[in-house]
């Protein structure tokens, strides 16, 4: 699976929920399952690579806007909730952050349970029950698609700095 086709994905599973994540969760298993076992790989490695691509200190400065603060857990499922936003959204929000004051009504964002798809499917179709090192988690985390050892790139900001640095997201959210 290509960059391309797990973004059509994304996309279309987003489109057809509506904006439910349970739905969007649940389309994506579904149709993850009709998969081969190595293609359900593959979607594991494309997603680890876009949260891990995520990883930047103005995507954080956005999530601390949005949410009030930040920290490891809640900034990785704020990542996995702007890929699950889609291709469109998470190509726009890595370029200007920013972006997603448009976007967004209510603070905390987050899509936890994208992160656990893939291996839902697996099992599904691969008829294991017990997760072992063929299962998407592990075969990604053999190939360096850790998010525990991410490092976060650009440069680190402060507290006082968020207002001019995200503009539009701090009228909307942002207080010191």
């Amino acid at each position: 699976m290509d960059k391309n086709e797990f973004w059509q994905i994304i996309d279309s599973t987003k489109q057809a929920s509506q904006g439910d994540q349970q739905r969007q969760q649940q389309a994506l298993i579904s149709c993850l399952e009709s998969y081969p076992p190595e293609q359900i790989l593959e979607f594991e490695c494309q997603l680890r690579q876009h949260v891990l691509e995520a990883d930047t200190f103005l995507i954080m400065a956005a999530q601390k806007i949005i949410d009030g603060y930040v920290s490891e857990d809640p900034y990785l499922y704020f990542r996995c909730w702007l890929v699950g936003q889609g291709e469109a959204v998470f190509t726009e929000a890595l370029r200007n952050p920013d972006s997603l004051a448009a976007l967004l009504e209510e603070p905390y964002q987050e899509f936890e349970a994208l992160l656990y798809v893939a291996g839902m499917a697996y099992a599904a179709r691969t008829g294991k029950q017990t997760e072992d090192d063929t299962f998407p988690r592990a075969v990604a985390i053999t190939r360096g698609l850790d998010y525990a050892d991410s490092v976060t790139k650009g440069e680190d900001w402060t507290e006082n700095q968020l207002p001019k640095m995200l503009p539009r997201l701090w009228r909307k959210f942002g207080t010191l």
